[in-house]
């Protein structure tokens, strides 16, 4: 197996397209013709002691949640141990990937096992009850970029539906030759030097026509038209183009909003947060006391979806870190704040990233590296 044939099943997990535009997801470092070989490794941060592990176990690859290039480098020296690990990497033909974000929003990601730890029993699911992406995500097919709507004579309707059909257009998933008919009139005034095809020149005319209507690839657009205008009858047909957005999707995107359908108390949700994390600490901000059922979530430092969550109602909300006025003035607003450290709300999904990887690619020894861990530590 290839890097490159290994990113494919990591791409079905967490499809890049799902990437924040800032991010830096996919692949940092080799080459994706390189041979994957030993096991390939998972880690939070890739840290000077994870590489010297995955080098020791002769690892062609580790995937390293957060990427340890985030903002350009003029230089990859030894100067420092951001620059060291990556010198060894390359040293060592050793291949560095990062799902980042993409991971996050994907469904069944970070964030939706981040959910899973409000319920009572760490599994979650749909047990906790409604869920949905606070910023849902954009997903548009590369076949349906545009729409081309003409309009045509009823008798004419196939020939231009499969000359549009040959140059990419209606194509909706696996399904080729798509369209929509509707039957209407129209008409038109052939002025001096036209040729109408049907009705007479110098007169108001009118005919029964069929509006037909595909998806087509942006790529395809210019040779669409051509063959729409060579298929015809008319000398000047009549046909628009229109943009279509990309869709949303609810359960994929940044964040996730819950509604709860049993509500809890903030503390008793901080407390079943902390069991099953398996951390020594959590912070609560607490604004009530009373029982919530709104629960906004996004792991590591989630403040950039605070607004959100409250704009959609949010009694509290869950992330790792948070700075003190960002959570003072949410609690002002009615929000508590949950905090479990920016770490620990990532760190617990891996084991359950190297089953997901496997099931996608059987015999690949994907294991989370030992020393990786975490940054702080509570002292009591």
């Amino acid at each position: 197996m290839t890097i490159a044939e290994l990113m494919e099943s990591l791409e079905r997990i967490a499809p890049l397209a799902h990437a924040e535009p800032w991010d830096n997801a996919g692949l940092i470092v080799g080459d994706p013709q390189w041979e994957l070989r030993g096991p390939v490794f998972l880690t939070i941060d890739l840290t000077e002691e994870v590489l010297a592990e995955a080098v020791s176990a002769e690892s062609g690859l580790v995937i390293a949640y957060h990427p340890p290039i985030w903002t350009a480098m003029k230089r990859i020296t030894s100067a420092d141990a951001k620059e060291r690990v990556l010198l060894g990497a390359l040293r060592a033909g050793l291949a560095i990937y990062s799902p980042h974000t993409a991971l996050d929003a994907a469904p069944g990601g970070v964030t939706d096992w981040l959910c899973d730890m409000l319920s009572v029993d760490g599994t979650g699911g749909r047990t906790l009850g409604d869920r949905r992406a606070l910023a849902p995500g954009l997903e548009q097919q590369p076949s349906q970029t545009h729409k081309i709507v003409t309009f045509v004579p009823a008798t004419n309707v196939e020939a231009v539906r499969n000359a549009l059909a040959s140059v990419g257009a209606g194509v909706i998933g696996d399904y080729t030759q798509c369209s929509f008919t509707l039957q209407g009139t129209g008409t038109f005034f052939a002025g001096e030097g036209t040729k109408p095809s049907v009705g007479t020149r110098g007169q108001l005319e009118s005919a029964d026509e069929v509006r037909l209507e595909m998806v087509c690839p942006k790529r395809s657009l210019a040779l669409a038209v051509e063959m729409l205008r060579q298929f015809h009858p008319y000398e000047e047909p009549a046909f628009d183009i229109y943009e279509l957005t990309p869709k949303l999707h609810r359960d994929t995107g940044a964040g996730r909003r819950i509604t709860l359908d049993h509500p809890a108390t903030p503390r008793e949700l901080a407390m079943r947060l902390k069991k099953n994390l398996g951390v020594d600490a959590v912070k609560l901000a607490a604004a009530t006391d009373q029982p919530v059922s709104r629960i906004g979530v996004c792991p590591g430092a989630g403040a950039v979806l605070l607004d959100s969550a409250m704009a959609e109602e949010c009694e509290l909300f869950v992330t790792g870190e948070m700075r003190h006025h960002e959570a003072l003035a949410a609690v002002a607003k009615g929000c508590s704040i949950l905090l479990a450290g920016h770490t620990n709300t990532e760190r617990g999904f891996l084991p359950h990233y190297a089953k997901r990887i496997c099931e996608e690619s059987p015999g690949v020894d994907v294991r989370p590296a030992s020393s990786d861990r975490t940054l702080f530590r509570t002292l009591s």
